[in-house]
C-alpha cells in the first residue's frame, strides 16, 4: 500500500486524485502544514524541499521501497506503474507532457501567487494583486483556448495533465476569475468535477484543513519559519 503524506491542498490533490483514478490502495497520512508538520525530520527525509505532496510506495521499480516528492513527479511515476492516464505513443505522450509542464510551471506557481497576495497576504499590495491575477486570467485564456479545439488538455484522452490543472482551478473565485470569459474552459471544469475518482479525491483530508487566522500559521507557512534550516 502506497503511503501518501499529504494535504488538503491543490498539489495533495493531485495525487490524490490519481490514486483514485487507478485505484490504488493507499493511506493517507496528514501533514498539517499550517501547524509546521512539514519540518518534522521524518518528513524532510522523504521530502527534503518541505513541500506537500510525498509517497513512499513499499513496491517500489525493482521490488524495494521507493520515496518521491514534487506532485508532478508523483503523477508521472503512478502513471508508469499504471500504464494508466499518460499514452503510450511518443507524439501523444508529450503533448501531455507539455500540458503537465504548464501546470508545474505555470499555473501552480501564479495562481498561488495570485491566492496569496488576494487572500493571505498581510497588507494589500495592489501592483502584487493586479500583476498576479492578471497572469491568472491570462493562464484561464490559455486554457480556455486550447479546450475550444480539445476535449482535454493533452489531447483526445483524460491524462495527467487535467488531473493536475482541475484542483488548482476549484478556488477560480480567490483568483479574481469570472468563468463568463472561459466558456470552454468551464465546461471542461464541470466534466472533471464530475467524474467520481475526482470527487472522492477532493475530500480527502478536507475534513482536517482549517481556515489560515493566525498569526502563528501565516509566519509558519509563509514566514521566517520557512527559511530556518530544519
Amino acid at each position: 500500500m502506497i503511503e501518501v503524506y499529504s494535504w488538503a491542498t491543490p498539489n495533495g490533490h493531485k495525487v490524490h486524485i490519481m490514486l483514485e483514478e487507478c485505484g490504488v490502495p493507499y493511506r493517507a497520512i496528514p501533514v498539517d502544514i499550517g501547524s509546521g508538520d512539514q519540518f518534522k525530520h521524518e518528513f524532510l527525509a522523504i521530502s527534503p524541499n518541505n513541500k506537500i505532496p510525498a509517497i513512499v510506495d513499499p513496491d517500489g521499480p525493482d521490488g524495494r521501497p521507493i520515496s518521491l516528492f514534487e506532485s508532478g513527479a508523483i503523477l508521472l511515476y503512478l502513471a508508469g506503474k499504471t500504464g494508466r492516464f499518460l499514452p503510450q505513443g511518443t507524439r501523444e505522450k508529450y503533448e501531455v507532457l507539455q500540458w503537465l509542464m504548464f501546470q508545474m510551471g505555470g499555473v501552480g506557481p501564479m495562481l498561488g501567487q495570485a491566492h496569496h497576495f488576494r487572500i493571505y497576504a498581510p497588507q494589500k499590495i495592489d501592483y502584487a494583486i493586479e500583476r498576479y491575477t492578471n497572469e491568472a486570467r491570462r493562464l484561464y485564456g490559455v486554457m480556455d483556448k486550447r479546450l475550444a479545439n480539445s476535449r482535454y488538455l493533452g489531447g483526445s484522452e483524460y491524462s495527467i495533465a487535467d488531473i493536475a490543472v482541475y484542483p488548482w482551478l476549484r478556488s477560480w473565485k480567490n483568483q479574481g476569475i469570472s468563468w463568463n470569459d472561459f466558456p470552454h474552459l468551464k465546461g471542461w471544469f464541470d466534466e472533471i468535477g464530475k467524474r467520481p475518482a475526482v470527487m472522492r479525491g477532493v475530500e480527502v483530508l478536507a475534513d482536517r484543513r482549517k481556515p489560515i487566522t493566525g498569526d502563528k500559521e501565516r509566519e509558519i507557512l509563509f514566514g521566517s519559519e520557512q527559511y530556518k534550516r530544519h
